[in-house]
C-alpha cells in the first residue's frame, strides 16, 4: 500500500537552465543542487530535476506537475509571463476547477491549477 509521494522528478538537458526556470521563474526554493540532480522545494513538495543526457520533450503524455496558485490564477498567469513563462492558450473553466497548462525549459508538462471558489 502507498503511503505517500516520495519523490516527483522530471528529466533535464541542462541543469543550470532549469534551475532557474524554477527558481527565477516561478518563485521556488532550490533545496539542493548539482550537475545530475537538484531538488526543488514546491511547498513542502520535492521535485528532483534528473540530469540525463537522453531527456527530451515528448510529445506522447505522462505525468503533469500542477501547481497552485497564491492567489487568483489569472493574476499568477500575468505575473508569470512578466518572468518569461509561456502558456499554451488561456485559462479554461471547468466545474473540477481552472487550469492553465505551459512547460518549463525542458519541455516537461506543467499547469497551474485552482479548484473551484465555493
Amino acid at each position: 500500500m502507498a503511503s505517500g509521494v516520495a519523490a516527483v522528478w522530471v528529466p533535464v538537458s541542462d541543469m543550470q537552465r532549469a534551475v532557474a526556470f524554477y527558481r527565477d521563474a516561478l518563485g521556488l526554493t532550490v533545496a539542493s543542487e548539482s550537475d545530475d540532480w537538484s531538488e526543488i522545494d514546491a511547498n513542502g513538495l520535492r521535485i528532483g530535476l534528473n540530469g540525463r543526457e537522453s531527456a527530451s520533450p515528448s510529445d506522447g503524455g505522462g505525468a503533469v506537475v500542477s501547481f497552485q496558485p497564491d492567489g487568483a490564477i489569472e493574476d499568477e498567469v500575468a505575473d508569470l509571463r512578466s518572468r518569461g513563462v509561456e502558456f499554451e492558450g488561456e485559462v479554461s473553466e471547468h466545474p473540477w476547477g481552472k487550469i492553465i497548462p505551459f512547460k518549463d525549459s525542458e519541455g516537461n508538462d506543467l499547469q497551474l491549477y485552482s479548484p473551484p471558489q465555493g
